[in-house]
């Protein structure tokens, strides 16, 4: 008679049942959120943004005359691995100045090259063209070819890139 009306009496089969959902939950959790943390953490990682990339020794690089470089880095994101290659044009302008300018267009995204003749760097995609300090001469390109931060160590040249 102590109970109210709201209370409800709570038989041994509800009890049981009650407990073991109670239990199944518990195992539940402490066997699938470890599982869901594995699956999930690769989406959640950074990979480091920038890089000091080694271009070699400086002898390597002719006075006065743009040199190619090409190199590649792996980038991961979640489970996809990307292999990314970049080129650039190393111009040594005596032993301590170095320039080192992306081959990239700065229009359209097409592979520049050097052409010796002309004395300039020219896009195959609508006839851009740059000075040998990457600066835009001719052509639609907006802005200059973009130029690494360099560094040398012990007569070695690196750059930093950004985007690694």
């Amino acid at each position: 008679m102590g109970r109210g009306s709201n209370m409800r009496d709570v038989n041994r089969h509800d009890f049981v049942k009650i407990v073991t959902t109670f239990l199944g939950t518990v195992m539940a959790a402490i066997v699938g959120l470890p599982g869901i943390g594995y699956l999930v953490s690769p989406a959640m990682r950074t990979q480091k943004s920038e890089a000091w990339i080694p271009l070699g020794p400086l002898e390597n690089y002719p006075l006065g005359t743009p040199a190619p470089f090409n190199f590649t880095r792996t980038k991961v994101n979640g489970w996809e691995k990307t292999i990314i290659s970049y080129g650039v044009f190393v111009l040594r302008k005596d032993e301590s100045q170095v320039k080192v300018f992306s081959n990239i267009c700065t229009h359209l995204g097409c592979r520049v090259s050097w052409h010796p003749d002309l004395q300039e760097y020219v896009s195959p995609c609508h006839d851009g063209h740059f000075d040998i300090d990457g600066k835009v001469t001719k052509g639609p390109p907006p802005r200059p070819l973009d130029q690494y931060e360099t560094r040398v160590e012990n007569w070695n040249l690196f750059i930093h890139l950004l985007n690694g």
